[in-house]
């Protein structure tokens, strides 16, 4: 029976021992769940701080930091009502075999599209890129010179066989939690150090007054403000993880508790470093702010701050792969062998789905120089049904009987709310694309 069948137990349980496991700890459970939040939408919150103002951009990542955490309440709620531990399961239960395709076709495109763009940032942190035909090199090129080694394909060949590879081949998410604490902590030194430079930029006078409100100097600019929404959406979307992370916890409550816990502190490291990213760069925050950082090394203590900036957010990248990678193989898994045994107890399956997924990640990385505007358009998408849409609509149907009159109108407020702002956000990047726009 597929684990979305009804099999209440995790979604890769260990097989080999006959003692059932220890359940993870609440700790433990944030710091997945923040790792999962916490990837490449970081380097975008300082240029949506841009488009939209210090005051807008902070009332935005609030509330969807707040319709985010209603989400995951609903998908647990619903879940545990019902006969399945994962999305897709929930879904099938509510839509029937479509709702079940759907969820597993947007976490696939949302966690691959991911993956592929954690390995381009890594292969730009590491070995450089040359954008439109400037010359960005990496801190492996700028410390020992331009070698075959550190080539990009050479060095995110080593870094996915010795670094990710150790870390995706573990087939309980617990067994992630030391990393994923490492991680997190590894993103708090790219906010301590941004935050430094900014606080010590600001003490020289050498910022501008941050913009508190955005300028709205025509009909586009105002339109623009809503290609921002979908990027902090983005940032908050890791639903493809409660599952896998909350059945492996004894009560559901713990889980609501740990995303809790996990959206208050990503919320405030987003603003953070979307502020002092924005204090340190102004208006010519680029939509990757590591570029920024390789622009602005004035000094050799400048030149050590940015190198550890873009190192130790790349390491964060690297421990965030794993986790995401855990809900693609076994979302793919379940799209391809939906009548197979669990995943863990088929070493074949599981290993033959593992290494493709890292060959076509490793492969789309080194063919694609840049997939950020692609990622943007699709993975938007794809990650407000999975972040609001889908479980907004679980809500509304309401299978079980459960819902109340509070959970039906938070659902059609947060379905609308998604509808509306990614309908006005991909028609303006299609009319930015077709007048020639794009930025």
């Amino acid at each position: 029976m597929s684990p979305a069948a009804g099999v209440k137990e995790p979604l890769l349980p260990g097989s080999s021992k006959s003692a059932p496991a220890k359940p993870p700890s609440v700790s433990g459970a944030v710091f997945n769940v923040s790792t999962s939040i916490i990837g490449a939408g970081i380097m975008s919150i300082p240029a949506t701080i841009k488009v939209l103002g210090v005051v807008p951009a902070f009332v935005m990542i609030v509330v969807i930091a707040w319709l985010a955490d209603i989400s995951v309440e609903f998908l647990m709620r619903y879940t545990h009502a019902g006969d399945t531990t994962t999305y897709a399961g929930v879904m099938r239960e509510s839509f029937g075999r479509v709702g079940s395709i759907l969820v597993q076709i947007c976490v696939m495109i949302t966690n691959l599209g991911c993956l592929i763009i954690y390995l381009i940032i890594i292969g730009d942190v590491l070995s450089g890129n040359q954008p439109e035909g400037s010359v960005h090199l990496g801190v492996l090129q700028q410390w020992f010179g331009i070698h075959w080694w550190n080539t990009r394909a050479f060095a995110l060949l080593f870094t996915l066989i010795f670094v990710l590879l150790p870390l995706v081949v573990f087939k309980r998410v617990e067994s992630l939690r030391y990393s994923s604490a490492i991680s997190v902590f590894l993103a708090v030194v790219f906010v301590g150090i941004s935050s430094v430079m900014a606080i010590m930029a600001l003490l020289e006078g050498k910022t501008n007054s941050p913009r508190m409100v955005p300028e709205l100097d025509n009909k586009a600019a105002f339109f623009d403000l809503f290609t921002a929404v979908p990027v902090i959406v983005t940032a908050f979307t890791f639903h493809f993880n409660v599952h896998p992370i909350g059945f492996e916890m004894d009560k559901p409550s713990d889980m609501i508790s740990a995303v809790g816990v996990s959206m208050v502190l990503c919320a405030a490291i987003y603003f953070t470093i979307g502020l002092f990213g924005y204090l340190l760069f102004g208006d010519s925050i680029m939509a990757d702010i590591l570029v920024n950082f390789d622009q602005n090394s004035g000094s050799t203590i400048g030149s050590l701050l940015n190198d550890i900036v873009r190192l130790s957010y790349a390491l964060h990248l690297m421990l965030v792969f794993p986790l995401l990678n855990f809900s693609l193989r076994a979302n793919i898994d379940e799209f391809l062998f939906p009548n197979k045994t669990l995943l863990a107890k088929d070493n074949t399956r599981f290993w033959s789905l593992t290494l493709v997924i890292l060959a076509f990640c490793y492969l789309a990385a080194i063919a694609i120089p840049n997939i950020w505007y692609f990622f943007q358009f699709m993975g938007s998408t794809s990650a407000v049904s999975l972040a609001f849409i889908f479980p907004g609509a679980i809500a509304l149907w309401d299978a079980w009987g459960i819902s109340t009159a509070r959970d039906r109108i938070l659902a059609a407020v947060m379905i609308v709310l998604a509808v509306v702002t990614s309908t006005i956000a991909i028609s303006s990047n299609i009319y930015s694309l077709i007048t020639g726009n794009q930025s």
